[in-house]
């Protein structure tokens, strides 16, 4: 039972940070305290993420109509680092798949918009090519608080891993002799 408890747990050697879709024009349709808690956690992620080297995508749908990614995350978001799209699945976007399967990493850690749309057939997507796939729950949204819950219950079912913001980061510190504890530590007010 050990064994199979620990594969739960995050590590920032097997892990692969996705952000999906938080873009400047879908962003303004999201309910306002859902979507800057969504950012707001979303930048924790990404610095940290960038910190400790963990790999990262971010996608943006349609950037032509729905705009950039949001500018509280642009400064930590290397161009590189970017994936235009028009499925909504990740999977499918042009080089998504090659760039994470190049990473050799098994875990994918989820956040964006929208969670019953894109977070959703993302991860879905992703189980079925055998990666281990956690939706952060503080770091998502949709329009519909109706519609994120019921994503999220899919999910679970699924057998995606359900977590929040401040569990992804202490379990990829693990423990307070990391190196990076006391700057990332700062990070979660």
């Amino acid at each position: 039972m050990a064994a199979a408890s620990a594969s739960m747990v995050l590590t920032e050697e097997n892990s692969f940070l996705v952000v999906i879709d938080i873009q400047q024009r879908l962003f303004t349709a999201m309910p306002e305290q859902a979507g800057s808690v969504m950012v707001e956690q979303t930048a924790i992620l990404v610095q940290a993420a960038n910190t400790l080297r963990v790999p990262m995508r971010v996608t943006e749908q349609y950037p032509k109509g729905l705009g950039e990614t949001v500018a509280a995350l642009q400064s930590h978001i290397a161009s590189s680092d970017k994936v235009e799209k028009t499925c909504f699945s990740c999977t499918e976007a042009e080089g998504f798949m090659s760039s994470l399967e190049a990473s050799h990493r098994r875990q994918v850690i989820l956040t964006g918009m929208e969670t019953h749309i894109c977070v959703l057939q993302t991860a879905l997507a992703l189980l079925a090519h055998g990666f281990q796939v956690f939706v952060v729950d503080d770091a998502v949204c949709s329009r519909s608080q109706k519609n994120k819950d019921n994503a999220l219950q899919r999910l679970r079912q699924a057998g995606v891993i359900i977590t929040n913001t401040e569990s992804v980061l202490f379990e990829w510190l693990s423990d307070a002799k990391h190196p990076e504890f006391r700057t990332l530590s700062k990070l979660i007010v």
